[in-house]
């Protein structure tokens, strides 16, 4: 009996100490111990939303193969989770960390060199031109290809040298910024990209009007401010761009450009001064974005498809063109261009399609719907007989102009010319220009001359004005299965 005594203690006393120590082991599991990080453990790279001040200039360093992985995130949430697929963050290069001062005078050229090398191999990198800096760069290449999710943000002011004299001469002067072999790289930020255009405006090359109606020469090889090439999935958003030598931005072999909310501003003087050119591209949206130069408004030449432009404001300038097109006797081909809700204002010319003589090709699926005019010269045009010192000689050749719309487009004009001008080809007449709803009146003054056409075939289909009863009905036999005309 007293060994069964003690037998029922000992035997309570374990169970107590078992009970214990399931007890320890439950609440362990609430926690998660992680070795301290090492030191210079930190990158030149940091994370968004880290004050610039401290990012470090050391290189990264791999964590330790033995470092306890994090805890899942809360809710039983897993990175793999299919729901919630995983997105890591954005990394921050900014190019003070490689060496850029922002002092306007000093070349920074090397550090934005460096810190894109950096950017280009990360995954959602951000390199960053921080918003208390001038920052002067010259013509630099940023070439890919790139890790995914790359983002070049401008918050700062970012230049070229000032002007030819200061132009390197080991540099290309015909381009500044060239964007080359990427996909997927966004061109954002809330700074501005200055041209330093003034001194290359009057090189004496090019005549462009002056002040008090004076002549003036340039540009020679001017270099154009920001070219994209051979790149696809590409976005520009929310710049200020002002003052380029030659045309702001120029896409160049690219697909899947979606440009949104940018300022561009030059003088209505500045010659060549092209806001956004467009060539050899294909799947092109133009949105929310004001735009007032000494040149086009935005261009659109050879081998682009698929471009549409909306809720854009030009002027003052030469309006929206497509061309010109066909020079030297080659092959144009561009098709389905919309033009929805644009404004333009106190420009050379508003809607205009432009080919030289001798050209092959075809424009076609060309839409204007809801554009506004206000004081413009030259309002609707249609010019295939384009040449810049009026000495081209007549050939019997021409890029046909067919499937061209203009609906709703309303405004006011500059009497000194006609507000609608077909002037097509004998040879290869304009086909199937249609008309809807278009009401321009004179913003001053009264009409001088009624609307032009010349071999232009289309019609009215609800009355204009003023009337465009010059159109011809029906399709010249000349047109049919003619082979120098097709595209694609």
């Amino acid at each position: 009996m007293a060994a069964a005594r003690l037998g029922l203690p000992r035997l309570m006393l374990a169970m107590l100490v078992l009970v214990a120590l399931l007890g320890v082991g439950v609440d362990g599991r609430n926690h998660v111990h992680k070795k301290p990080p090492r030191a210079g453990a930190s990158s030149r790279h940091s994370r968004v939303g880290a004050k610039v001040g401290t990012v470090a200039s050391s290189p990264a360093v791999p964590p330790d193969d033995d470092a306890t992985a994090p805890a899942p995130p809360p809710g039983g949430i897993v990175p793999s989770d299919p729901a919630t697929p995983f997105r890591p963050e954005p990394c921050v290069f900014d190019v003070r960390a490689y060496g850029a001062t922002g002092e306007s005078t000093a070349d920074d050229t090397e550090a934005f060199r460096a810190a894109w090398k950096a950017a280009c191999a990360v995954e959602s990198a951000v390199l960053l031109v921080p918003s208390d800096g001038t920052f002067t760069i010259s013509t630099t290449t940023f070439s890919g290809p790139c890790k995914p999710g790359l983002v070049f943000q401008v918050d700062g002011v970012l230049m070229p040298p000032d002007g030819p004299d200061c132009w390197p001469p080991s540099d290309n002067r015909r381009q500044w910024l060239i964007f080359s072999n990427l996909d997927g790289l966004t061109l954002r930020g809330a700074g501005t990209i200055e041209g330093n255009g003034e001194e290359w405006w009057n090189l004496p090359c090019k005549p462009h009007r002056g002040p008090n109606g004076s002549t003036l020469h340039g540009p020679c090889d001017s270099p154009t401010l920001i070219r994209f090439f051979e790149s696809s999935n590409l976005v520009v958003r929310g710049l200020r761009v002002e003052n380029s030598p030659e045309f702001h931005f120029r896409f160049d072999g690219c697909s899947d450009v979606l440009v949104d909310g940018l300022f561009i501003r030059s003088p209505a003087n500045s010659p060549n001064t092209d806001g956004i050119h467009v060539e050899n591209t294909e799947r092109v949206g133009i949105y929310n974005s004001k735009i007032s130069n000494g040149d086009d408004c935005i261009s659109i030449g050879t081998g682009s498809y698929d471009v549409d432009i909306q809720n854009v404001t030009c002027g003052p300038g030469h309006g929206i063109s497509i061309g010109s097109l066909g020079v030297h006797n080659s092959q144009a081909c561009v098709a389905n261009v919309t033009v929805r809700n644009a404004v333009i204002r106190n420009s050379d010319n508003g809607l205009r399609i432009k080919t030289w003589q001798g050209g092959m090709g075809s424009v076609s699926g060309i839409a204007f719907d809801g554009v506004t005019m206000e004081n413009v010269r030259n309002c609707i045009i249609i010019d295939q007989y384009y040449c810049q010192d009026k000495r081209c000689m007549n050939q019997s050749t021409a890029v046909h102009v067919t499937d061209v719309s203009y609906a709703n487009v309303r405004g006011s004009y500059d009497v000194r010319s006609a507000p609608i001008h077909f002037a097509c080809s004998d040879t290869v007449p304009c086909t199937n220009v249609t008309m809807a709803e278009v009401e321009l009146l004179p913003f001053s003054g009264e009409l001088v001359d009624d609307p032009y056409c010349w071999s232009a075939y289309g019609a009215q289909q609800t009355p204009t004005i003023p009337p465009v009863s010059c159109l011809q009905d029906g399709v010249p036999e000349s047109l049919l299965d003619n082979p120098d005309l097709k595209c694609r």
